[in-house]
């Protein structure tokens, strides 16, 4: 996975079906491939911000306190954010 999102976010027009084939072969079902690519664009977009307009990066101590709230929660959103519900 780690392979296919670094080529993903390096040379994107590079990315073919064909990349997707060992994921699956892997077993990972489209849904985890898909929720990996939305992290992976959310951290890409979140550094080309910080970068341009220079934010201050959270402390070593700070990351590792996130890091842990998301191995422990994930992603995901802990509410239903479906239209209408």
């Amino acid at each position: 996975m780690l392979g296919y999102l670094e080529k993903l976010t390096i040379s994107p027009d590079d990315i073919g079906p064909e990349d997707v084939r060992p994921l699956r072969a892997a077993g990972l079902e489209d849904e985890a491939i898909v929720e990996a690519i939305h992290v992976c664009v959310v951290f890409s977009l979140i550094g080309r911000l910080a970068d341009a307009l220079d934010f201050k990066m959270p402390s070593a101590f700070a990351n590792g306190r996130s890091a842990k709230m998301y191995y422990r929660l994930g992603y995901k959103l802990p509410i239903d954010t479906r239209i209408g519900s």
